[in-house]
């Protein structure tokens, strides 16, 4: 059993590499280490254990924890998490043996977008030691004994694995090597750990090419465990993907990307050699994103069996919803799945090509993430990451833990609106529905000096064309922003060089705008009077800056709906003029034939501001469309996840990029906070649902930190009946305007059409 928040030991173990010299570039096998000892009389034991690498420990021959990938990921050089177990039990009197296995890991596999290798180093090396009753019994060191001669031949978290069960009797071992490595980075494990959780049977299916392929039924994260009886020496090779392309046959080419091709791609490939007799294996480091895999073999496949194993971090699934429209119910479904899949330690973008933590899709998912599952445990592991590659002036990285090349290029693009303010949004949105202040205060030096940075670059300089701004010391033209980002019919590489040219600054001075008006909300909360006033008149300067920049006569006159939804859903307007621009924006729908034309950051708003504005059935005529660009076009087209882009099987049945991103899912926050109303800031409760009759019927459950709460409602005949549920007093707003202050209890109310 894991035990987080276990203090560190008084180290007496030492950091041993269990490699002889080879080549750092060519790929080694995973390598085995052991110790034999002796035990007289047991008790309480406990194991603290962390690698350079990835590690799975056995004593006695049982694996000591059911911790997958351990001891997880991050900047190593300044954060490596130690493990403690209990293994009381494990533990006996007499004769014992603890084997550990270590793979390359984050540490020196393949990371990142450009499929970096060796980012942290070219060692593998581990520290462990057992403690009985408080006192040391068993400490790594020169003692213990290696191999690299085991059945793991090849492991990489991102290319797949290489077993070869005739290995599996290891009988060449040789000494290891002591190194110095410090123990200064060594920090308690705080979070949770990653682990397998649901179980998928495959079945088989022959592919127009004639192909092998097992078909899991469900696109996820995790590995394939394998069950067949064989003659020693004969093969299995999987391979790995999400999708089978317009004619039926397996591909990857939807997440293989451009340089890497050269190198490989993303296999995700399992190479399994056979012992004779029955082979259960199922891999130690790597990991997929997939719905199929293909199969090529030179064995009786007839009883074989293939499962798919999800893998991600331990959540509990806090969320329910259901309506009468199953497609919706299937969109719920499929933003579960997304985040199941990317949230393997940290919040990730894909399970295939990236695997990074993209600062801009955690921003705009968080809040919806609290809805789906209890996440603060990986959320507030990710924002110490966060903290950890923010640079001295202040600068939040576009991605945390950085695992990117740090070229000049690279370098450019660092420090983008709507991303890197995600470092003040994600610890406001576990705040409203926590209600914990420690997250606020933990994060609060990098809020400040995030906002100090952007202060800064709006004081620099500014642009020629905004040199009249009575107000441009707050405007935020400088600097590269990705901007709205994967718009359907915005050319991404143009977009980027207009943004590079002239600064984005609808965006990024909005951006300023708000993250600046909620810090000065977190630093009244955290009883900081002065900080609090300063960052109020900065937002207000920025809003005035914005509105100088972006209005013409106190109105929007853009033809893209993200220019409407972000100065509403961000309070940048006043009065009248959020009612114009959401009627505005209501046109640009309608004329749009109901579909959005939205990008990544206002995407999660559009519903809600239609909604809240008045225009309730535009929203759900956005909600409910199943041509693309919409939501539920990739329902129909048979998804089970979320995807990268609109189209990313387009009709003629091409695929591209990720099929398994969480973000777009944000439209389920809108299904708990608008379809049933649901609204929890820090503690206080208000349900103000917006029905429709084009559901028939809605309900949402969330088990939240303040108890359960539910938020129903049908269609019947002339009426609209309601139930509530709710564990604190709580304000109840119906759609006709009446208002009620609830106690603690489940309440039910009708209302006339």
């Amino acid at each position: 059993m894991l035990i987080r928040n276990a203090a560190l030991p008084v180290w007496r173990a030492k950091w041993i590499d269990p490699e002889l010299p080879h080549d750092a570039e060519s790929r080694q096998p995973a390598s085995y280490l052991r110790r034999r000892f002796p035990v007289d009389q047991v008790g309480n034991a406990c194991l603290y254990v962390t690698c350079h690498g990835l590690y799975a420990a056995f004593l006695n021959g049982k694996r000591v924890d059911d911790f997958v990938l351990a001891p997880g990921t991050g900047d190593y050089r300044k954060r490596l998490t130690v493990q403690c177990y209990d293994v009381t039990e494990l533990l006996k009197a007499g004769e014992n043996e603890l084997l550990v296995i270590l793979g390359d890991g984050w540490y020196r596999g393949n990371v990142g977008i450009d499929g970096l290798r060796n980012f942290y180093g070219d060692d593998l090396a581990l520290l462990c030691q057992l403690e009985l009753n408080g006192s040391v019994i068993l400490c790594s060191d020169e003692t213990w004994e290696a191999s690299q001669s085991g059945p793991i031949r090849e492991n990489d978290l991102e290319i797949g694995e290489t077993y070869d069960a005739r290995l599996e009797d290891i009988t060449a071992w040789h000494g290891v090597t002591v190194r110095n490595f410090g123990y200064s980075n060594l920090a308690p494990t705080e979070s949770v750990p990653i682990l397998e959780q649901e179980r998928f049977p495959g079945t088989f299916i022959k592919t127009p090419d004639g192909d092998t392929v097992v078909d899991f039924g469900q696109n996820l994260a995790g590995y394939t465990e394998l069950r067949v009886i064989a003659n020693a020496g004969r093969k299995i090779i999987l391979w790995h993907g999400e999708t089978l392309d317009e004619n039926g046959n397996f591909t990857q080419s939807n997440f293989e990307p451009g340089e890497r091709n050269k190198n490989g791609g993303i296999p995700q490939k399992i190479v399994y050699t056979c012992k004779d007799g029955l082979n259960v294996y199922k891999p130690f480091f790597t990991i997929h994103g997939f719905r199929y895999a293909k199969v090529e073999a030179d064995v009786d496949l007839t009883d074989a069996q293939f499962t798919a194993i999800a893998v991600y971090s331990q959540m509990t699934q806090t969320g329910l919803f259901t309506c009468g429209n199953a497609a919706v119910n299937r969109l719920f479904q499929n933003s579960l799945w997304s985040m199941r899949s990317n949230f393997c330690d940290i919040p990730t973008d894909c399970p295939t090509r990236e695997r990074a933590g993209w600062t801009g899709d955690a921003g705009i998912f968080a809040p919806t993430a609290v809805y789906l599952m209890d996440c603060y445990p990986v959320l507030r592991k990710w924002l110490g990451e966060c903290r950890l590659a923010q640079e001295e002036s202040g600068l939040v990285q576009n991605i945390a833990p950085v695992n990117d090349q740090r070229n000049q290029i690279s370098m450019m693009l660092q420090g983008s609106a709507g991303w890197g303010d995600a470092c003040i949004l994600v610890p406001w949105a576990l705040y409203q529905a926590y209600g914990e202040q420690a997250i606020l205060e933990e994060n609060y030096d990098m809020m400040t000096r995030w906002l100090a940075f952007c202060e800064n670059r709006t004081r620099e300089n500014t642009r020629p064309q905004n040199e009249n701004n009575p107000w441009k010391e707050y405007l935020a033209d400088q600097g590269f922003h990705f901007g709205e980002w994967c718009e359907p019919d915005v050319n991404n590489m143009l977009a980027m060089r207009k943004n590079a040219m002239e600064g984005a600054p609808e965006v990024a001075t909005a951006y300023f705008y708000r993250s600046a008006s909620i810090l000065a909300k977190i630093a009244k909360i955290l009883g900081k009077p002065e900080d609090a006033s300063h960052y109020a008149e900065i937002a207000e300067n920025a809003k005035k800056a914005y509105r100088f920049c972006c209005l013409k006569d106190d109105r929007i006159t853009s033809d893209r709906q993200c220019e409407y939804v972000r100065p509403i859903a961000f309070g940048l307007l006043d009065g009248d003029e959020n009612r114009q621009a959401a009627d505005a924006l209501n046109e640009l729908v309608v004329k749009n034939g109901y579909h959005l034309n939205t990008g990544f950051l206002s995407t999660p708003d559009l519903c809600k501001v239609l909604a809240e504005n008045g225009h309730v059935d535009t929203a759900y005529n956005l909600l409910l469309q199943e041509e693309c660009p919409s939501w539920l076009y990739e329902v129909k087209q048979g998804a089970t996840t979320i995807w990268e882009t609109w189209d990313g099987v387009r009709p003629d049945g091409t695929v591209h990029d990720s099929l398994n991103h969480y973000s777009y899912g944000a439209i389920c926050g809108w299904l708990f906070g608008g379809v049933c109303g649901i609204h929890l800031e820090a503690g206080k409760l208000t349900i103000r649902p917006y029905p429709h009759p084009s559901l028939g019927h809605a309900e949402a459950k969330w088990l939240s930190p303040i108890g359960g709460i539910s938020s129903g409602w049908r269609y019947e005949k002339d009426r609209i009946l309601m139930n509530i549920t709710v564990p604190v007093p709580a304000e109840v707003i119906l759609p006709d305007g009446r208002k009620y202050q609830e106690k603690a209890g489940a309440y039910s109310y009708e209302l006339s059409l």
